[in-house]
């Protein structure tokens, strides 16, 4: 379409060649996809819309790839904990001109039961088969995942346990990186609403910073346009659509707080979710599920019952308080939307 526009020469010029490149651009949008700037429905949440604007404004200025990896960074091993995490960011590196390889690393030792583990990667390296992205399986390390965690099974989420969780993970991530050739490590960890982006990258950062030439990719992968992105893949390829964060004690402390909220019980697995689809299927609705208000409510409880440590009949009088100020929430009409964990 390059050639349809003639350079302007008067005011009148001007705007016409800027009357035709908003009506091309109009047109052009009812073909491509939400991540791409293309048409949202009428009922799109606000920051959909701009993000959708912020897409479109790249895209007039050849902005594709907005991701810049650190200098001199050309092959990435990337720490993956699911598909659904994993869709936008492996999509954005191995489209982007200044990096020439992208390996998937699953290492995941968190994740409980070893049922769930098995769907989360086994879909993980599917979608990276399909993609022609090369997987490499770690092994499934729980035990010594338990024993690290030991003595923090009470701690609440985003506190010290996940730290040395990430730590783990990440640290097996670097060596396996330094060991290979890589020249950075970045993790899909950093995709999510649920976690704390520093606490995220400081244990990537750490991790890196033990070999010598091996660099963490820092990056807000949390912006609108790659949730966008990330959740439109997510439905495109009908991901499954997980509960809960991974571990034991996150199963343990999200069946407490559905539990506080009527929500049924998390289900491992199967065609029917414990709240919800199954599968991710539109890309707004599922972002909302896991909207930044959800985020909030869920984690603003779990730092309440984390304060009655051990004590189970403390932290079942700490749950009955936080069930009965909802039953009040809800009859104030004030409660906040709920999602799959």
């Amino acid at each position: 379409h390059k050639s349809s526009i003639q350079t302007p020469n008067t005011n009148t010029d001007i705007k016409n060649q800027r009357k035709f490149i908003r009506v091309h651009i109009i047109e052009e949008n009812m073909s491509l996809s939400l991540s791409e700037g293309g048409r949202l429905p009428s009922s799109a949440p606000d920051w959909a819309v701009a993000a959708s604007e912020r897409i479109k404004s790249k895209r007039i200025a050849g902005k594709i790839n907005s991701a810049m990896p650190p200098e001199g960074v050309k092959k990435v091993l990337l720490h993956s904990c699911c598909a659904p995490c994993s869709g936008a960011m492996v999509d954005e590196m191995r489209y982007s001109e200044m990096i020439d390889k992208v390996v998937v690393f699953f290492y995941n030792p968190n994740i409980h039961p070893r049922k769930e583990y098995l769907i989360r990667k086994e879909e993980n390296k599917k979608y990276c088969k399909k993609i022609g992205v090369e997987f490499i399986d770690c092994e499934y390390d729980d035990k010594n995942w338990f024993k690290r965690m030991k003595g923090m099974e009470f701690d609440p989420e985003r506190g010290h346990r996940c730290t040395e969780c990430f730590d783990m993970r990440m640290e097996r991530t670097a060596l396996y990186a330094y060991e290979h050739g890589f020249d950075a490590i970045a993790t899909t960890n950093a995709t999510s609403r649920w976690k704390d982006s520093k606490q995220v990258d400081s244990s990537g950062v750490r991790a890196a910073e033990r070999y010598e030439g091996l660099q963490y990719w820092a990056y807000d992968w949390k912006s609108d346009e790659m949730t966008i992105r990330k959740y439109e893949i997510s439905a495109n390829e009908r991901f499954y659509k997980q509960e809960y964060c991974g571990c034991s004690y996150s199963l343990r402390d999200s069946n407490e707080w559905r539990k506080a909220n009527g929500i049924p019980k998390i289900q491992i697995g199967g065609e029917t979710a414990g709240l919800g689809d199954r599968y991710f299927s539109d890309p707004l609705v599922d972002a909302a599920e896991e909207s930044q208000e959800v985020v909030d409510e869920f984690f603003a409880q779990a730092n309440e019952i984390a304060e009655a440590g051990s004590d189970r009949q403390e932290r079942k009088k700490m749950l009955e308080m936080y069930q009965e100020r909802r039953k009040n929430e809800a009859n104030d009409g004030v409660v906040n939307g709920l999602n799959n964990w």
